[in-house]
């Protein structure tokens, strides 16, 4: 294990990237002084010149280049080369359009360190403009997920979203949650490597849901843990394909409920029905608004 300056273990930063060199730069400037002992951009088939840009503006950034398999296994690929350069027994996972507050992953590194049963932590995130995103939620049944589905882009203050969106709650004190999400989450390494890392079945989407849930099913604790801030803009990566990241995010989604449920033939095709709806609907909202659809999930 190797060692931070002031001798404890060492944690690490992956930041996963696609064509967003202009973020991913933007990122890891505020990434020099978030107190990580090593960083690594994991690039998946950028075409824009972002790891040539690293390369040249920020040298000591361990960088892993990939064809475009998606964000789980980025992660898992960056995980896999801190382990050969440099382990470390906390790994903080990042979207590149991430900014980062002095300290922010030493911060979120000694919270997991003083609470070795968290295997999840996720810091308190704001959009650009400083309102909060709700980036720690409950587990969706399946009701919440219809009526979220049905109601939460024309009416976000129905009963459905804010259950799963945990709305009712000020967001400034730890707190215990089903999932975090993977915009930016520190983990236990040993919690990683025990539920194995995100499955690479899912391309993008619910690969944080999902990795939340079998930590939580392997006795590992999920936490809010507002000791530090990040600024996350929110689909930097996928604007310009909305509709095959909607149908992705549909196709991920199904996934995960026939997972978690083992739903019977007669529900799996009411919730197919539902997510062929869902997608349509906001589909012809994100055109509409000029909004990517993970601002409203």
């Amino acid at each position: 294990m190797s060692r931070g300056p002031s001798g404890e273990p060492a944690s690490g930063l992956i930041i996963v990237n696609h064509n967003t060199k202009g973020d991913l730069l933007a990122c890891l400037e505020t990434a020099k002084t978030a107190g990580a002992d090593h960083v690594v951009v994991v690039d998946c088939g950028s075409t824009d010149g972002s790891l040539t840009a690293v390369a040249r503006s920020h040298p000591w950034v361990i960088r892993v280049a990939l064809p475009n398999l998606g964000f789980g296994r980025g992660v898992n690929a960056g995980v896999r080369r801190l382990d050969i350069e440099q382990p470390s027994d906390v790994i903080v996972v990042a979207n590149a359009d991430t900014r980062f507050e002095p300290e922010a992953v030493r911060d979120l590194a000694t919270y997991l360190r003083a609470n070795p049963d968290v295997g999840a932590a996720g810091p308190r995130v704001v959009f650009p403009d400083g309102r909060l995103q709700f980036s720690a939620r409950s587990f969706p049944d399946i009701s919440t997920a219809l009526g979220h589905a049905l109601f939460g882009l024309l009416r976000p203050t129905n009963r459905w979203t804010r259950r799963y969106r945990l709305t009712d709650w000020d967001h400034e004190s730890p707190r215990d949650v089903d999932w975090l999400s993977g915009c930016c989450v520190a983990f236990n390494a040993a919690a990683f490597d025990e539920a194995g890392g995100f499955d690479p079945a899912y391309f993008m989407f619910v690969e944080d849901v999902d990795l939340c849930w079998r930590l939580g099913q392997l006795g590992w604790r999920v936490t809010f843990a507002p000791v530090t801030q990040v600024t996350h803009a929110i689909g930097a990566s996928v604007g310009s394909r909305r509709t095959r990241m909607v149908l992705e995010h549909a196709r991920s989604l199904d996934r995960f409920f026939d997972r978690r449920y083992s739903p019977g033939l007669a529900t799996r095709l009411l919730i197919r029905l539902g997510l062929l709806g869902w997608a349509v609907s906001v589909i012809v909202w994100s055109r509409m608004q000029g909004r990517t659809h993970a601002q409203a999930a």
